[in-house]
């Protein structure tokens, strides 16, 4: 069983899950608060101390047609970071939809749509994840 990390790169906050290979499952953390996309990579940094990932994974905001947007190439430049800065492996995803989905599932759990004041990035981090999970070959026992 592995821990995974996941983030949902934003410019003005960063949503965060944790998972695990076993179960395929994944949690929503509190957001991580950025300024033009940059985190305090001290926060980033206890966090990975606290799970200890084997892995981290970085949503990449693709157009719907799948070519680049200006967000996915700052997503990938912070992935950089990430393995520049921790030393752990970072995997990007796609991940297209994940936000909508979010919005979605808030929701029908009776969300008011005011996504400044209650921010939905941590789940759609954890959605990215179970995703990425999902894709996963199975391990064998």
């Amino acid at each position: 069983m592995s821990t995974i990390l996941c983030f949902d790169y934003g410019l003005r906050q960063i949503g965060v899950a944790v998972g695990n290979t076993l179960l395929g499952t994944s949690t929503a953390l509190p957001i991580l608060r950025a300024r033009d996309g940059v985190p305090n990579w001290e926060e980033v940094a206890a966090l990975v101390a606290e799970w200890q990932p084997a892995l981290l994974v970085v949503g990449e905001p693709l157009n719907m047609d799948g070519s680049d947007s200006e967000l996915a190439q700052r997503a990938r430049r912070f992935a950089g970071r990430l393995h520049g800065r921790l030393g752990l492996q970072v995997s990007l995803f796609d991940e297209r939809l994940s936000s909508r989905e979010a919005k979605s599932l808030a929701r029908e759990q009776g969300h008011r749509g005011d996504y400044r004041r209650a921010p939905v990035d941590s789940v759609a981090a954890a959605l990215i994840l179970e995703s990425w999970l999902a894709e996963q070959p199975a391990a064998d026992n």
